[in-house]
């Protein structure tokens, strides 16, 4: 049986299912179209700037888009946030949940870094996490002219992004560049195999369900998603060496489909020699924190997350 929702959760789940359609092909040109994302108060209020840059293109990648987020009182080299945003692999933008970093960043002194990486199924993999790499070691090499310090650079990934962000830091430790002080992992998408206890009991009438992120693997894997040849940088969950990983922070819904493969993914992690911070917040459907940020569980989430972020970003 599916663990109960929080009960101050259920009705923005209601609202969420009447007001998102399912994903599919039919509905990626309404869900990618912009809409009026509410403005960042740290942004509104000055304490924040932000500035777009473009990664370089390469024979095989076009340049890309990132959003720099700067504290406008601080100085000097400061610790960098390199953000990934969800989507289900398949939609999403650069500013997409920024506001989960950014009062840690004009608290503490951080640069933020949000990459805008291309999206399946125009651009299956690897092009997405590749994207991402491309992106972190751009950050890193022009580290000083961002006002970043190259030694304090964390990767943080929310639902998809999770996901990239876990994949990028697997790629960053096999090529060896750049050094990853900690990874933030918020209810990442990490398994295609979609097999886990936890996707059985998930209420489609609430929230996502195994249709949507069989779509958006699919989207990104196409006949290769839960075959025996899926890269681990694609689906993190198949990397069977986690050894030599950033410290690491995980959370997840107790109500939702990637519970099982989040709470393996930090087991493994652990029994690998990684600092591992993972926390199951019960009651939680999909993105919850995002969805009612106003609800008790809510705030309890983000302020561990916040308090997190602090503690790693002020080392």
């Amino acid at each position: 049986m599916r663990p109960p929702y929080d009960p101050e959760l259920v009705a923005h789940a209601q609202a969420f299912q009447e007001n998102m359609p399912r994903l599919g092909p039919d509905v990626l040109s309404a869900l990618r179209v912009p809409g009026e994302s509410a403005v960042l108060p740290e942004l509104a209020s000055g304490r924040l700037l932000v500035d777009e840059h473009r990664v370089p293109a390469t024979a095989d990648a076009p340049e890309i888009p990132v959003l720099v987020y700067r504290p406008a009182s601080s100085g000097g080299a400061l610790p960098c946030v390199y953000y990934v945003h969800g989507g289900a692999m398949v939609t999403g933008n650069p500013p997409d949940g920024v506001g989960i970093f950014s009062p840690a960043a004009v608290e503490i002194g951080a640069v933020i870094v949000s990459v805008g990486y291309r999206l399946a199924p125009e651009h299956p993999h690897p092009a997405p996490v590749e994207d991402c790499y491309r992106g972190l070691v751009w950050t890193a090499e022009n580290a000083r002219q961002l006002g970043i310090d190259p030694e304090r650079i964390m990767i943080a990934g929310v639902s998809a992004g999770g996901g990239l962000a876990a994949g990028t830091a697997l790629l960053a430790r096999d090529r060896g560049f750049p050094a990853l002080t900690h990874q933030i992992l918020a209810c990442p998408m990490l398994d295609d195999r979609l097999r886990t206890p936890s996707y059985e009991p998930v209420d489609p009438h609430l929230a996502r369900d195994r249709s949507d992120y069989a779509f958006g693997w699919d989207s990104l894997l196409g006949a290769d998603r839960g075959g025996p040849d899926v890269s681990s940088y694609a689906a993190p969950a198949r990397e069977s060496d986690l050894a030599d990983l950033p410290r690491t922070y995980l959370d997840v819904g107790s109500a939702e489909a990637f519970r099982d493969e989040v709470i393996d993914y930090a087991a493994r992690l652990s029994r690998a020699g990684v600092s591992v911070d993972l926390h199951l917040w019960g009651g939680g459907f999909h993105g919850f924190d995002l969805m009612a940020p106003d609800a008790r569980v809510s705030q309890a989430a983000r302020a561990t997350r916040h308090e997190f972020i602090s503690r790693a970003l002020g080392t």
